[in-house]
C-alpha cells in the first residue's frame, strides 16, 4: 500500500494531502531510509519514522488498514517503537512522596 495512503488511514496524517507533502518534502524514513515519494509501497513489518506535531515516532506497522476509521481503530496497526510514555504528562508527573513527604 503507498505510504501517503497509510499515513492518513493511521491517522498520523490531517489529510492524504498532508501524508504527500510529508513524503514529498523527506520527512519520513522508512527503515531508516528517507522517503521522497508519496507512492512509496510499504509491507508489514516496516518501521516507520513520522514527525508527529513536534514529535518523532518510530513505529512498527503491524497490520495494512482497509479505511481510515477511528483513532481507536487506527491505533491496533501500529506498535510503537520510540519508548515514549502513553500520556506523557502522567509520566513526568512526581508523586506526592518524592516532593518532600517524610517516608514512614
Amino acid at each position: 500500500m503507498r505510504i501517503d495512503k497509510v499515513l492518513w488511514y493511521l491517522r498520523l496524517a490531517r489529510s492524504r494531502a498532508v501524508a504527500q507533502a510529508m513524503a514529498h518534502e523527506g520527512h519520513i524514513r522508512l527503515n531508516g531510509r528517507r522517503i521522497e515519494r508519496a507512492h512509496q509501497q510499504i509491507v508489514i513489518g516496516d518501521v516507520l519514522t513520522v514527525p508527529v506535531g513536534r514529535e518523532v515516532h518510530v513505529l512498527e506497522v503491524l497490520a495494512m488498514p482497509m479505511r481510515r476509521g477511528p483513532a481507536s481503530e487506527a491505533r491496533t496497526h501500529y506498535r510503537v517503537l520510540d519508548g515514549t510514555a502513553v500520556d506523557p504528562i502522567a509520566a513526568a508527573a512526581p508523586s506526592a512522596f518524592q516532593e518532600g513527604f517524610p517516608q514512614p
